[in-house]
């Protein structure tokens, strides 16, 4: 590991949920040189997965260490002078259909951490946590398991993001857009050890340590160091709707509904009355051919395809969607049109723990990814973790839980119908076929 002063160069490639956090805890633990570099020329990059709608915050996992975690979280959320107004308490009603251990699991450590959960056993709990003109859907009908964690709900993304920039702008870290960085710069041959980055613009920034915390697009930017066999590029397809204020003043105080056995859910309306929905899946790879490394996925965006074009969903995902809809507040879905779609590109670990720390054989080179779907409700602290990995302070159980070098490499290439444990289900990626996307009438009610 390499030994970083307090004025050493650190450039953080990425200004996302792990780039910005980790800067703003290395600023606060007295770091003084931090450059955090980014490809979009404005901030936040609009095709993060970082910048979104609203992301739900919940501490709900059979692994303590991330309730634990997520409980630190939710109490910075609460700090409005560092945070903002960006997190809203509406609680998360959790349900988990035929073998629900992993909701169940998830019930009892919320318990023993002392979380406020409300057990919804039965059909008549369930519908009672919500207004008497809400209409419920066959999903809250079935012999599942369910419960409500009041300490829980949803924060605003793209807000919490832009917070998180003017937090490490204020104790004095240095944020650039526009800086594609291309390839890393080694002191010599032998060594191999980074001492910086190149970008496509042909600027150099050295350091003493650079942290890689690029998302989705780490597989196809650094594949020599992070091949997708321990990071695979994922686009989740996201649909919103949007209600007449008196419908929004029906919904306005459900909590977010997360169903875990499926992966489907969907927030209450934001300020702008507009509900977001997705289904937390395996998701669709776009492979792209590369002449050294084989084929890899990588992200299509408003930002590489255009606003338009680069919005697209699979028809098939806007199906799936519609029903998972139909299941839950059916006569929203059977009326209202998606208005909006969007793929947000994951970076996905086979086993959803996350990947922070250093490359094997190059000490400088530092990793900090791997979000799977759920990092961003960690922003305010997820930084500290990779903080105490450079520090190497990091207790040696997470080192070995987030080690880069922990997953097996047979052949660094993904396979089709490559599988993803997701919150302790498995689930299969799909290619993403560009002559299968929506169409505005694909958006309808059925």
């Amino acid at each position: 590991m390499v030994e970083v002063k307090p004025d050493s160069p650190i450039v953080i490639v990425g200004a996302g949920c792990f780039g910005l956090s980790t800067a703003y805890h290395l600023l606060k633990r007295g770091f003084t040189n931090v450059i955090v570099l980014d490809r979009a020329e404005t901030l936040p990059a609009k095709d993060a997965a970082s910048t979104d709608l609203n992301k739900i915050v919940r501490s709900s996992y059979p692994d303590d260490f991330y309730t634990s975690l997520a409980q630190n979280a939710v109490k910075a959320w609460k700090d409005k002078d560092e945070w903002g107004n960006n997190y809203h308490e509406t609680g998360v009603l959790i349900m988990g259909e035929r073998n629900a251990g992993y909701t169940k699991a998830s019930y009892a450590n919320d318990l023993a951490l002392g979380v406020r959960v409300v057990n919804l056993e039965g059909e008549e709990k369930r519908k009672a946590v919500f207004a008497s003109g809400v209409e419920l859907g066959t999903a809250f009908t079935r012999n599942c398991f369910a419960y409500l964690n009041r300490d829980g709900g949803w924060v605003h993304a793209e807000d919490g993001t832009r917070r998180a920039l003017e937090n490490v702008q204020a104790l004095g870290g240095t944020i650039i857009g526009g800086k594609l960085v291309k390839e890393l710069v080694r002191a010599n041959v032998e060594t191999g050890r980074t001492t910086g980055v190149r970008c496509t613009d042909g600027s150099v920034y050295s350091a003493e340590l650079v942290v890689l915390a690029t998302g989705s697009w780490t597989p196809s930017t650094f594949p020599e160091s992070v091949p997708q066999s321990q990071c695979l590029a994922t686009g989740q397809s996201i649909v919103t709707i949007r209600l007449s204020p008196e419908e929004a003043n029906l919904y306005r105080e459900v909590p977010v509904v997360y169903n875990q056995t499926t992966g489907f859910y969907i927030f209450p309306p934001n300020a702008e009355n507009i509900v977001k929905m997705a289904i937390h899946a395996g998701g669709h790879t776009r492979d792209i051919q590369t002449n050294q490394h084989g084929t890899i996925s990588t992200p299509r965006t408003t930002l590489t395809h255009g606003e338009t074009e680069g919005s697209r969903i699979p028809i098939e995902a806007v199906q799936e969607l519609r029903r998972s809809f139909q299941e839950i507040y059916p006569a929203l879905a059977n009326s209202k049109p998606f208005v909006t779609t969007r793929m947000c590109w994951y970076a996905d670990t086979q086993d959803d723990d996350w990947l922070i720390g250093s490359i094997p054989g190059d000490p400088s080179l530092f990793v900090a990814t791997g979000g799977s779907g759920h990092a961003y409700k960690f922003l305010p602290v997820i930084g500290s973790l990779v903080t105490d990995a450079i520090q190497g302070v990091l207790p040696e159980h997470l080192v070995k839980k987030f080690a880069v070098d922990r997953r097996q490499r047979p052949n660094d290439k993904v396979n089709p119908g490559f599988t993803l444990r997701i919150e302790r289900r498995t689930d299969t990626t799909r290619r993403l076929s560009e002559s299968s996307l929506s169409t505005d009438k694909d958006l309808l009610p059925l």
